[in-house]
Parts: structure tokens; sequence; C-alpha cells
């Protein structure tokens, strides 16, 4: 996952066990004053009527950006993603987090690392990679989905490809993942929560937004800083040109 450039100082992460409200702040990539942000989320949930209708306006608008592996040396805020085509894993989940924010719902993200098997298709196995899953209180609770991360066009071509190979896991998903969050539920692409996945090899917890977890001493532990960012860089490309191709059902990667 690459780095936030230059030294920013990172705030102090809330504890998952603090109320709430203590996941409602800016950070440096969440620019929740953001007028443009302000405005989208604005026009998003103007009409709706309650908390879920307005999870899921905002849920939809960013699931809706097509799913992509860039090239890219920082971590983007989220008004940067917001006028961007195409978006990671990363880019959507600052998104997603910033705007749920400012609707008045409190978002944040669980890092989770995963057995390479799921990148299946997309890049070599030996890659492992790190997730995003957008957690958001709703109705009382913390409601999780990492649903957000596929455009629907991305999940259908997936899944289609999946049954055709006979895999059960793949191009970032299991086959019988859900695809879709409905807001009163959780809902995961690897068809179970990361406590019964198989493929979880860790849950690093909560943060804010990836700049916070990069910034943390359990991944300072685990990675250095420029050749982690450099490794995902030298298969963006191979991985964005397979994303391509299963989008146009073109040669299988």
């Amino acid at each position: 996952m690459p780095e936030a450039q230059g030294l920013i100082d990172v705030p102090a992460v809330p504890s998952p066990g603090d109320p709430p409200a203590a996941w409602r702040a800016s950070t440096p990539l969440l620019d929740l004053e953001d007028p443009r942000l302000r405005l989208r989320v604005q026009s998003l949930t103007q009409l709706c009527i309650g908390e879920r209708e307005k999870a899921l306006a905002v849920y939809r608008f960013v699931k809706r950006i097509p799913f992509a592996k860039p090239f890219k040396m920082r971590l983007h805020t989220a008004r940067e993603v917001l006028g961007q085509a195409c978006g990671d894993a990363a880019d959507k989940a600052t998104l997603l987090v910033a705007m749920l924010r400012i609707a008045g719902l409190p978002a944040r993200m669980r890092f989770v690392t995963l057995h390479g098997d799921i990148l299946r298709g997309l890049v070599p196995r030996a890659m492992v990679p790190t997730r995003p899953i957008v957690e958001v209180w709703c109705a009382g609770r913390w409601l999780a989905t990492d649903s957000y991360l596929y455009d629907a066009a991305y999940g259908a071509a997936a899944r289609q490809r999946l049954r055709a190979l006979g895999w059960q896991v793949g191009y970032g998903m299991h086959v019988d993942g859900q695809l879709l969050w409905d807001g009163a539920r959780d809902a995961w692409v690897n068809a179970c929560p990361p406590g019964d996945d198989p493929l979880l090899l860790e849950d690093h917890g909560c943060f804010c937004d990836p700049l916070e977890f990069t910034s943390s001493e359990a991944y300072r532990a685990r990675h250095r800083r420029l050749p982690r960012a450099l490794q995902w860089n030298l298969v963006a490309h191979r991985m964005d040109r397979a994303i391509h191709n299963l989008r146009r059902g073109g040669a299988r990667s």
C-alpha cells in the first residue's frame, strides 16, 4: 500500500472501544471541510430519510467508481479520489469513510491482511494484499462491508470468470461473495466475515484512514516504507491490464 507524501502529523487513532463520535473527525486524508466533497454528499443525501438511506446513498456512489489499480507513490485524499475516474481499495475506502462522516455517520476502516490466493488471476500469488473494510455506525451498531470495492461491471465479470474456471476464490473475491450491501447487515465479498475467513492472515484493527494504518507501529514493524510501495507499483500495470481484460471478457490472465 503506497504511503502518503511528506511528513504529516498523524493524529492519535481512536480506540475501537471509544464512542462512535470519536470516528467523525477530519484527518490528513479525510478532508471533511472540502467544499466539493460536502456539496456532493449534500446532493446525494438531501432527500434521504434516516441514517440507513444516507449510508446507502453514499455507498452506492462510491461503489459505482470503477475499480482499478493505478500506479501511485502516495495515498490520495478523499477530495483527490472524488476527482478521479477510478480507484483502488485505499482510494475508494478513503472516499467512502469521508463521505459517510460528512453525512453525519461515524465511520472507520478495519484493515485485514489476506492470503495471496484472493488476488489469483490479477497478480502473482506471492503478493499479500491488505484490505480496508469499511465500518459505519448505523441504527445503533457497527455495520461492516467491503463490497464497495467492486463496481457492478467488475463484480459480475469476476464472478463469471471464477465460475468458468471452477475457482472458489480469485480476482479479489469469493465466487459466492456478497456484492451488494443493504445497509441493514454486514456484506462480504469473501462470502464470510474476516473471523471465519480461511484466507485471513491478520486483523490489524480499526483506523480512520490508510495513512493512520501505514503510520502505525504494527505496520512499521512488518513493512519498510518505500519497498512496500514499490512492490505494488511493480505489479500495478499487470493488475490493471488484468482488470481491463476481465471487464471486456478478453484473454484470461
